[in-house]
């Protein structure tokens, strides 16, 4: 009797101490949300230098090949320095690894098309997410990203052969084009 009370009170503590962590407290909100603003605008950064040298060196259709190459290593890089994830998310993605595949993250963007301009979550490991807006912020974007007036035509073959599932175009200055996710790992703090 007495050995089937310590297994029972030892299952309980395993489950009590494997359960979601406390909730967030304010402050720890705001930190997250600080740190998340501060990567989101880093690697923003860090992405637009990149993709500006490349369009200079060869224009768009270059551009579009450096972005299919070196978008995803220059986030990672970024991600790797702050200890995070990053990713980029959209519906309209370009590339099939930007598209938005889990619950938390369409909840998320229905919030952000709904005009929340920061989401914080927390799922059932303790880990935090972070997503804010991307927008179409300048005309320079609407030469891979815009309609078909804007892409020209030899841009638009680059696009088709390096993404043919393409969903990223048709848009207009200002648009929502997706939202960043920051994730931090229990394992990587």
């Amino acid at each position: 009797m007495f050995k089937g009370v310590l297994i029972i009170a030892a299952m309980m503590i395993f489950i009590a101490c494997s359960q979601k962590s406390s909730e967030l407290s304010d402050e720890e909100m705001d930190t997250y949300i600080q740190r998340g603003d501060s990567i989101a605008l880093n690697t923003q950064a860090v992405l637009m230098q990149n993709v500006a040298k490349a369009i200079q060196q060869g224009g768009t259709e270059y551009a579009v090949e450096f972005c299919n190459t070196r978008a995803l290593p220059l986030t990672d890089s970024v991600a790797g320095h702050m200890n995070v994830r990053i990713q980029r998310l959209s519906d309209k993605n370009r590339n099939p690894a930007n598209s938005i595949q889990t619950t938390l993250d369409s909840l998320a963007w229905d919030r952000i098309q709904s005009g929340n301009d920061k989401v914080l979550e927390q799922d059932e490991k303790g880990d935090v997410y972070y997503y804010k807006p991307i927008s179409i912020a300048m005309p320079t974007c609407l030469k891979c990203h815009g309609g078909n007036a804007e892409i020209s035509e030899s841009t638009q073959a680059v696009i088709a052969a390096k993404y043919p599932d393409d969903k990223a175009t048709g848009y207009r200055q200002g648009d929502l084009r997706g939202m960043w996710k920051i994730q931090w790992v229990r394992e990587l703090e």
